[in-house]
């Protein structure tokens, strides 16, 4: 007997359950996950005085890691395996010890097994600290999360 399939928010919700329990990453960084659904994701992350660089501002590696984690979610999202292929991030302002930062990462494209995203982190004062395009390959034939 077949079981009916998942709508797809409660599926989005089973493969984000499904990621999160082992993406240590960025648990380790202190990220939450805010909303999400199929196609898109929120994360945030406090930045605390172990991510700040030598100038006292977070260091932009870890201001991307939290654009790359919203991308991982957001495009897994369909339960299929998804890895990052390319990205670009812009810096348009710095962030400082104790700002909350929040990735929103937005589907534009989804065609085969490709597909684009766009990830805007902004401080908790609504201000844009950085801007990422990315790209991820789908794996054909790989899910994260059991589908019924």
């Amino acid at each position: 007997m077949n079981r009916p399939a998942l709508i797809p928010q409660d599926l989005a919700e089973k493969v984000r359950d499904a990621l999160w329990r082992d993406d240590h990453a960025s648990q380790a960084l202190g990220m939450q996950i805010l909303t999400y659904g199929p196609g898109l994701a929120t994360l945030s992350m406090t930045v605390r005085g172990d991510m700040l660089n030598g100038f006292g501002i977070c260091h932009g590696g870890l201001i991307s890691t939290l654009a790359d984690s919203a991308m991982a979610f957001a495009s897994n999202s369909h339960n299929v395996v998804a890895v990052a292929s390319s990205l670009s991030v812009e810096f348009i302002a710095s962030a400082q010890r104790d700002d909350v930062l929040s990735a929103v990462a937005t589907e534009c494209a989804k065609t085969g097994r490709t597909g684009v995203y766009d990830v805007v982190v902004t401080n908790q004062h609504g201000a844009t600290v950085a801007l990422m395009r990315g790209r991820v390959q789908r794996i054909k034939g790989k899910s994260i999360a059991e589908a019924g």
